[in-house]
């Protein structure tokens, strides 16, 4: 096991660098970049010096160099100096845009992924052990149309839902009279209330998923030769549930992290925009929109590098819990 997470570890590195340049060929791709969009709309204005004034901008912030020039300049400023360079559309460094949006991302994904891990593990096997019972039946349908039904559709629904029933305006963070106020009881209470929409509708989707996928193991590992021996024994099907079938049907729920680490920093991209929520997600799109290639390259190395840790983490875990797993 040590020496297998050693070569992993080293494997990182040349994994990374070639991450690092995926990430920079992806923001180099679209042609143009932020000040050519910048200069459409200075020509559009009437100024005769759009190209100039554009070709200006580019030379101040390294755009004019060749693009192997920029890479090494941008991926030497990350390493050395853990610089991500300067948002073109905000005028703020990179990490000051990101950690302004974090708190709210990780709180967002943390609760989602908790109230689905929460809801999704017991439902899952006991819509197993209860198969084709009217409780199997009722947790499949509910699964099969939380998977069916668009996130954005469903988050404008309950939203409409809400503000027809009981007045709340749902929409951002807190409410319009707390954007500005201090740290209160009352502030906290109102962000609380606006985090259950976009905390459900994440969770519904994945704690369908999850429930589909913990059923399907549950069921093919009840049929198993270990699991009739146990309940020969004479061992109580809790213990054989328990102890024994639970332990591989958590397989699954392990290798969801290594993509759990992105997206607790990425978020419900969709839903944070529908309900115009400030987070890193949100923070993505519009850099890919205005092609601000400092922001976005900073976002797509750093869910990348994320990715790959986490499937490190869920390799090493499902060792841990499956013996079965031989690693050379």
């Amino acid at each position: 096991m040590r020496a297998y997470i050693f070569r992993r570890l080293l494997y990182l590195i040349p994994m990374l660098l070639f991450v690092s340049i995926i990430a920079f060929i992806v923001i180099e791709l679209p042609p143009g970049d932020v000040f050519t969009q910048m200069e459409t709309k200075l020509r559009l204005a009437g100024n005769r010096n759009a190209a100039e004034i554009a070709q200006i901008q580019r030379e101040i912030y390294g755009l004019d160099k060749p693009v192997i020039q920029r890479y090494f300049t941008w991926i030497a400023r990350i390493i050395f100096r853990g610089d991500f360079g300067i948002s073109v559309l905000n005028q703020r460094s990179v990490m000051d845009l990101i950690r302004s949006r974090l708190p709210t991302t990780l709180l967002i994904t943390s609760l989602s992924i908790i109230v689905t891990w929460i809801v999704a593990i017991p439902i899952g096997i006991l819509s197993a052990v209860r198969k084709y019972t009217l409780f199997d039946y009722t947790t499949t349908f509910f699964a099969f149309f939380g998977m069916a039904v668009p996130n954005f559709l469903l988050a404008l629904l309950l939203m409409l839902f809400v503000h027809n029933s009981f007045g709340w305006d749902i929409g951002g963070l807190v409410s319009q009279e707390y954007i500005d106020a201090p740290l209160s009881i009352g502030k906290v209470m109102d962000a609380a209330r606006h985090l259950i929409i976009p905390v459900i509708v994440i969770a519904l989707s994945a704690t369908a998923g999850l429930v589909r996928i913990l059923r399907s193991m549950v069921l093919d590992e009840m049929g198993k030769l270990y699991v009739l021996t146990a309940r020969a024994k004479g061992l109580s099907e809790r213990v054989v549930i328990g102890k024994h079938i639970l332990k591989i049907a958590m397989i699954p729920v392990v290798t969801t992290i290594g993509w759990l680490l992105p997206e607790l920093i990425s978020g419900e991209t969709i839903i944070a925009i529908v309900m115009n929520l400030p987070t890193v997600g949100q923070l993505f799109l519009k850099s890919l929109q205005a092609q601000d290639s400092f922001v976005s390259g900073a976002l797509i190395l750093i869910l990348s590098t994320l990715t790959i840790i986490g499937s490190l983490i869920s390799d090493i875990l499902l060792a841990v819990i499956d013996r079965r797993v031989v690693y050379t």
